[in-house]
């Protein structure tokens, strides 16, 4: 993918490079060895090809079946041709008989993984490489399946809750176009033939009522065209990721946001501590999973480590701390046990974050029900209080 960074100029200024790179850290390196400065990670654009290649891999389901094959005591070759002897998608098969064909050529495992970067990101190349090192491939992979299945946990639990929400609004816009746009019109038929004058609310409904029912072919045609619009924008991962940033930069959620990305960073950090990583070329690794500016923060973090300084200490000054991650940190600076901790820290926000999630979805549920039926209900009184009107003359 084409990864643009912004630069130093060696004569002073700055300017925005582009590398063609598997990572941002790979990118970063192609800079430094052209001698420039990087200031920030601007964007990174993915190839469509490998951004469908991406998200057609099933890693996570990979690196199950994989595991089990090798606790089995099958050899890693062994495994992966059993894997593809399974494979029924072709787009699959294809990356393992790669990885495969790699591996009978000479190659380490982690090198074939590497060379499949759209498929396996530098986390996972990384723990696999590092597991070769001590011989403990699947304790490796038992660890990144436990991460990714943590992560998984929290994405479901964001979309569970967020199902019923939607059906409701949903279900209740629909009910009440059908109120208004259907059952008002003819209704005001009828009290028109009375000659009598409805209540100002009420006629206010019926004019609405009969201006959705006289064009209800443009209207439908106009929801129908911003339906489209919005699954076609949806449908586009770059335009998905913007809309996401934009609705997370709201008050609130913008806290919960920053409070998820340093959980999963606590996390990724401590697993590939685990694996046996050295702590700077931890840190450049996680930095794609940070916004340009709290990369560049990140950057600037890991310099401050390579000059001596405690990760808490690093981290506190660049804003990439909380106070319960900032405390815990210390205490495992002095134990000796960062990784473990990191794991501590990132497991204790993920359950904040579903307490959070379980709070707002038992607040957003009745709050949209109670909206729902004062608007229903209201479209009902309106359309009957010149019934009650007329039946008051009468008596």
């Amino acid at each position: 993918m084409s990864i643009q960074l912004r630069v130093a100029r060696p004569g002073g200024g700055q300017e925005i490079v582009a590398f063609e790179a598997a990572s941002d850290v790979d990118a970063m390196r192609m800079a430094s060895r052209r001698g420039l400065r990087v200031l920030s990670v601007e964007r990174a654009v993915s190839r469509a090809g490998d951004e469908d290649r991406k998200q057609a891999f099933p890693l996570q389901f990979f690196s199950q079946e994989l595991l089990a094959l090798l606790e089995a005591g099958l050899t890693v070759t062994e495994a992966l041709d059993t894997l593809i002897a399974k494979e029924d998608r072709q787009s699959t098969r294809e990356v393992l008989e790669a990885i495969r064909g790699d591996t009978r050529q000479g190659r380490n495992f982690s090198e074939a993984l590497g060379r499949q970067p759209a498929c396996f990101p530098d986390i996972y190349v990384a723990t696999v490489r590092a597991a070769e090192r001590s011989g403990n491939l699947p304790g490796a992979l038992a660890r990144y399946v436990d991460y990714a299945l943590q992560f998984e946990a929290v994405r479901r639990k964001v979309i569970g809750a967020s199902i019923y929400p939607a059906l409701l609004l949903i279900v209740g816009s629909a009910v009440t176009l059908f109120l208004i746009g259907y059952v008002v019109p003819r209704f005001s038929v009828v009290f028109q033939e009375t000659g009598r004058e409805a209540p100002w609310l009420s006629q206010l409904l019926m004019a609405a009522g009969s201006h959705i029912h006289s064009h209800w072919t443009a209207i439908g045609g106009a929801l129908l065209l911003v339906l489209l619009v919005l699954a076609g924008t949806i449908s586009r991962p770059e335009a998905r990721r913007r809309l996401m940033h934009s609705v997370l930069r709201l008050p609130w959620l913008a806290e919960r946001a920053r409070e998820y990305r340093l959980a999963r960073f606590y996390r990724t950090v401590g697993l590939l501590l685990e694996s046996g990583i050295a702590l700077g070329p931890a840190l450049g690794m996680t930095s794609g999973m940070f916004p340009a500016r709290e990369a560049a923060r990140l950057a600037a973090a890991r310099r401050g480590i390579e000059e001596g300084l405690p990760l808490s200490v690093a981290l506190e000054r660049e804003q990439l701390t909380t106070p319960v991650a900032l405390s815990l940190m210390r205490v495992a600076e002095k134990s000796g046990r960062l990784a473990d901790m990191l794991e501590r820290v990132g497991r204790f926000h993920d359950e904040e974050l579903a307490r959070r999630i379980d709070w707002a979805s038992r607040l957003i549920e009745p709050l949209l029900m109670t909206a729902m039926g004062i608007v229903i209900g209201g479209v009902v009184v309106l359309l009957y209080m010149p019934i009650f009107d007329l039946a008051g003359s009468l008596q």
